[in-house]
């Protein structure tokens, strides 16, 4: 699959996203000074991609980067990159258990079957690096606790670590000045668990959170920068879901029954999926 980059405003550009490589959005945000990529990438050669592209189309390139969370699909590109990198102080340590992994195959099958790493990683990891597993993990240059603030020149960025069942120190990015705000992976569910799962309790604290942000532009890592209205259209149902499986205490047939009647309508295939994960978040599944 072909990545394009795409322009969102004079400031913004991202290298849209790939599936069966995990490829995430990677994005840049030009200031009067500075420019920040958001995200490492998943690899040295996705990361060179996204430079090359910059170049190609005469936009500035980056001079720090910022990683939203852990998982190796946001953070194995920095070994592309010659810049700061500024992530969480819990990014950078969730990081340094993967610095002594080995990589093979065997590896990787080692580490599926002890519960470490999971298949769906696995695959991706194979298939982004087909010819040469050159991983090498490089920790984060500058670290913050909670929230920091990147001044670019005309451009603010303010770093916050949300949290999130996906991944615990889960960062998004809020670009102030352009109502833009970069979710990385926080709506998606726990991936690394026996059962892919959502929780009530940590979504909701999750989507208060970023109800804080005053947002026209949501972008989320492995799909493609959406509207406010799209956006609270899909914390809607995530709130719906996460009252559901409370109110039902996981029971997947009455949580249907209350989705549908409450939407007046039969389920679409992404909100059974929804309600799926929250049915296995409850305690005695996940």
């Amino acid at each position: 699959m072909t990545q394009q980059l795409m322009t969102l405003s004079d400031r913004i550009s991202y290298l849209t996203p790939v599936g069966p490589t995990d490829r995430p959005i990677l994005m840049s945000v030009s200031g009067d000074r500075h420019t920040l990529m958001i995200d490492g990438g998943n690899s040295k050669a996705h990361a060179e991609l996204f430079l090359e592209k910059l170049k190609d189309e005469g936009k500035p390139l980056p001079d720090l980067t910022a990683v939203t969370h852990w998982h190796w699909d946001h953070s194995f590109g920095l070994a592309a990159l010659s810049i700061p990198s500024i992530a969480s102080e819990d990014t950078k340590k969730a990081m340094k258990e993967l610095i002594n992994f080995s990589w093979d195959d065997a590896a990787l099958d080692e580490r599926v079957a002890s519960g470490v790493e999971i298949q769906f990683c696995a695959d991706a990891i194979r298939e982004e690096f087909k010819e040469h597993r050159d991983i090498k993990v490089v920790l984060p240059s500058i670290t913050f606790k909670d929230e920091l603030t990147v001044d670019l020149g005309g451009v603010t960025c303010v770093l916050k670590q949300v949290g999130s069942d996906h991944a615990k120190d889960s960062t998004v990015v809020y670009v102030k000045e352009e109502k833009l705000l970069f979710l990385g992976d926080v709506t998606a569910p726990l991936m690394y668990a026996p059962v892919w799962h959502f929780t009530a309790e940590e979504t909701l604290k999750l989507l208060d959170q970023l109800d804080q942000f005053d947002a026209d532009t949501y972008v989320i890592s492995h799909y493609k920068p959406i509207s406010k209205a799209e956006y609270q259209q899909e914390a809607a149902l995530l709130r719906k879901a996460a009252a559901l499986v409370t109110e039902h205490r996981g029971d997947l047939d009455q949580m249907k029954t209350g989705l549908s009647t409450f939407y007046n309508r039969p389920l679409i295939e992404d909100e059974i999926d929804i309600l799926i994960y929250f049915a296995n978040g409850v305690p005695e599944k996940a």
